[in-house]
């Protein structure tokens, strides 16, 4: 980023954010104008595409714990003037003291750095909705992404394809000029070339001299088994491009999963009711039951009480180790809505020769109370 950035730039007002706004602030303002302002709903319109630019650079600077204090530190310093308020060699307590210094560590991220040391890219943020059956066995996945970065037309330069940028005769390249006024030793942005370092004779076209450019690219991205409903995935180098061939940033994946008809999930494992009738509770039985891959035998003990949960291995969600969750199977007792005349006669006959009764634990605690 060059000091003209800095200086001329309002990130904030671009967001519409205060100046002292939360990372979640500026993460939501951010994402409600680039929704209002994507190229894929404003075709056409080149006012929005400017726009669009001018928000995602800013949401890059100040989504950036790093480069946002190295902004702010940069727009205090320029705009206070505070400088010229330090105290010169001859006055009490007064020292010498180069601007230079201070200045390059800000533009450059460190004074032993300089100005031409390479920059990690933004990080991008996107999000993707996932079947269940996906999000438990892992999928890859096309994501559609617009972001910033070197412009196509003049590799970055912009210049004219063609032509190449000159240094600055006055700055030498540096960006930065010194001035030495008396005991003061100060340095500001070059104003022959805006703190670039650079002179563009002939702006690219297309970026207008910028040297980025918004542009649209589809990747497939792998998302691994097991990803949870929230969960955020960060894919390395996948992000902006970096700044003089510095890394890229990250691609940060907020998944969503939807929800499954039948089966539920805890932890690693895999949940699922099933209906069982009484007589099937009573005299036990084997039921078929499904999973992700394929069915199997769940076999149901006599005596089986109306919720119970029986573990079925390896039928789960899949771990990062290569091992596999298990599947819970719950049963439930159906209680038909309506019997036929045999059926109750059968039930009351039943009744009649039922051993015991369920509830004799509790009478004394009925007759306690009452």
């Amino acid at each position: 980023m060059s000091t003209r950035d800095y200086i001329e730039k309002d990130y904030y007002a671009a967001l519409g954010v205060a100046k002292d706004a939360s990372a979640a602030e500026i993460k939501k303002a951010y994402r409600k104008l680039a929704r209002d302002l994507h190229p894929d709903k404003n075709p056409g319109d080149s006012a929005a595409e400017q726009r669009f630019k001018e928000i995602s650079e800013a949401h890059s600077v100040l989504s950036d714990t790093t480069r946002r204090k190295e902004y702010d530190e940069a727009r205090s310093l320029f705009g206070s003037g505070s400088g010229r308020r330090m105290s010169g060699a001859g006055e009490p307590g007064g020292t010498q003291f180069d601007f230079g210094d201070l200045f390059g560590n800000i533009f450059s991220g460190g004074g032993t750095r300089g100005r031409s040391a390479p920059r990690r890219g933004a990080d991008l943020e996107t999000e993707v909705t996932l079947d269940f059956t996906e999000a438990v066995t892992g999928v890859t996945v096309p994501l559609r992404l617009s972001a910033p970065g070197p412009c196509a037309n003049c590799g970055g330069s912009g210049s004219r394809p063609g032509t190449q940028p000159r240094m600055c005769p006055r700055c030498f390249g540096q960006g930065m000029v010194n001035h030495n006024q008396g005991a003061f030793s100060f340095s500001e942005p070059c104003r022959e070339c805006r703190g670039s370092g650079a002179i563009i004779d002939n702006p690219c076209p297309e970026c207008r001299g910028l040297g980025q450019s918004t542009s649209t690219r589809t990747i497939n991205v792998r998302i691994p088994a097991g990803v949870e409903d929230g969960q955020r995935i960060r894919l390395a180098g996948k992000g902006v491009p970096g700044e003089r061939g510095g890394h890229f940033g990250d691609l940060l994946v907020t998944v969503h999963v939807k929800a499954h008809p039948h089966f539920g999930r805890k932890g690693d494992n895999l949940t699922l009711t099933v209906p069982i009738t009484f007589p099937e509770a009573a005299l036990g039985t084997n039921v078929t039951v499904p999973t992700l891959n394929g069915p199997v035998t769940v076999k149901i003990a006599p005596g089986t009480a109306s919720g119970r949960t029986m573990r079925v291995k390896g039928k789960g969600v899949h771990r990062k180790d290569g091992t596999v969750g298990d599947l819970l199977v719950t049963v439930e007792v159906a209680v038909p809505a309506k019997l036929s005349k045999e059926a109750r006669e059968a039930l009351e006959t039943y009744a009649k020769s039922a051993p015991g009764d369920p509830r004799r634990h509790l009478q004394q605690v009925v007759g306690d109370s009452a």
